[in-house]
């Protein structure tokens, strides 16, 4: 955090507090509702097409992160810290922003498999 001095960066972050930043391998997981409209199409029997998902998460996931030092390669994290917190964030605010309105019910970060973020618009839950 660029809010912190080095010691109390290496006290809150630890390991992940490397100044020539450190990798991970995230997964992500979205979860599409049922509960909300639009409702299941009735020709299709969808509520996306698979296909479009698909393309929304290359625009709003892949192309902006993958492979890439957040710190240094994603304007949004220039002034934001890149925990996995900020990255599920990031991540429900672009698909937001593709999806039909009222389908995306959560994402769910994956640091590693104990360290999970799942974000719910304004309501976070750490498993």
């Amino acid at each position: 955090s660029k809010s912190l001095s080095d010691e109390e960066n290496l006290k809150l972050f630890g390991k992940c507090n490397n100044p020539n930043g450190h990798g991970h391998n995230y997964k992500a997981r979205l979860l599409i509702s049922l509960l909300f409209p639009p409702q299941i199409d009735p020709v299709s029997g969808m509520v996306i097409n698979l296909t479009d998902l698909k393309e929304y998460m290359q625009e709003a996931i892949m192309e902006p992160l993958d492979h890439k030092n957040l710190d240094k390669d994603v304007p949004y994290f220039a002034e934001v810290v890149s925990t996995t917190e900020n990255v599920a964030v990031f991540i429900w605010e672009n698909l937001k922003k593709l999806l039909p309105l009222g389908t995306l019910y959560k994402v769910k970060v994956y640091e590693t498999d104990q360290n999970i973020v799942v974000y719910k618009g304004e309501e976070t839950i750490s498993e």
